[in-house]
């Protein structure tokens, strides 16, 4: 015995992987490059055994059955953008956008399928203050992402916001000057809540609005950005962004 083995330093050979790689069958099968494989894989068009796979390096051994789907189709593999209804002092959003929390109520459910790739390079648009809630934007789309970032002074912000202080006496036509703040269109929803449009460069300033006209702000809860709504979206769940949709 040698030294090195008397003071414990061998260590049994580890075993050697079980199967191979499954994009290296889908290579095989399809006769194709490795990324162009991975595509197939993660667009959810493979299985193994009869149930969808979306890991290229989940291993698969020779007696498992590795099928694409006929209709498989790379183009779909397009960025998407989710809608989140993001709950109050939420502090990362990002861990909300998972399978479980996709909405029943998306109109897109039927048409697009929920695969692990569409939480990957996601970018945070127009992002919400930790104590607002409401519609929050998230994209692989570098061209929407882009769009809400240079349009961010002139693309319209819908929110609802909780007040307290004398709603009714507040001079809500003086937030629409500009003159020291930024403008904003106000109107009364009821006794305690009012309607703001401004800018998303003046999401931040609701509270400084309201404080101008007597009133605090106690919630914000933005609805719309653009011509995207928040519509009945359940808090805490997202959706697509539909293909006719447009900031």
């Amino acid at each position: 015995m040698s030294d090195k083995q008397a003071r414990g330093g061998a260590k049994p050979q580890e075993s050697v992987l079980e199967g191979q790689r499954l994009s290296k069958r889908v290579m095989q099968q399809k006769g194709c490059s490795r990324s162009v494989a991975e595509q197939y894989v993660e667009g959810g068009w493979v299985s193994v055994d009869g149930e969808i796979q979306e890991a290229p390096s989940l291993r698969v051994r020779d007696e498992q059955r590795v099928e694409i789907s006929a209709d498989a189709n790379l183009l779909d593999l397009s960025p998407v953008t989710l809608l989140l209804n993001q709950p109050a002092k939420c502090k990362d959003p990002f861990t909300l956008l998972s399978v479980a929390a996709h909405s029943a109520t998306d109109p897109q459910a039927g048409r697009m399928r929920v695969l692990r790739r569409h939480f990957k390079g996601l970018y945070e648009c127009a992002p919400l203050h930790r104590s607002a809630s409401g519609l929050a934007v998230f994209t692989q789309d570098r061209n929407i992402a882009r769009r809400l970032y240079e349009d961010a002074a002139s693309m319209e912000h819908e929110c609802i916001v909780e007040v307290t202080g004398d709603v009714a006496s507040a001079d809500l036509a003086s937030l629409r000057s500009g003159a020291v703040l930024p403008s904003a269109k106000v109107s009364r929803q009821n006794e305690n809540h009012l309607r703001f449009a401004l800018a998303g460069t003046a999401m931040n300033s609701i509270g400084a609005l309201c404080a101008s006209v007597g009133l605090k702000a106690v919630s914000i809860r933005r609805i719309r950005i653009g011509r995207v709504p928040l519509s009945k979206l359940p808090e805490g769940e997202w959706r697509f962004l539909g293909l006719g949709e447009r900031f």
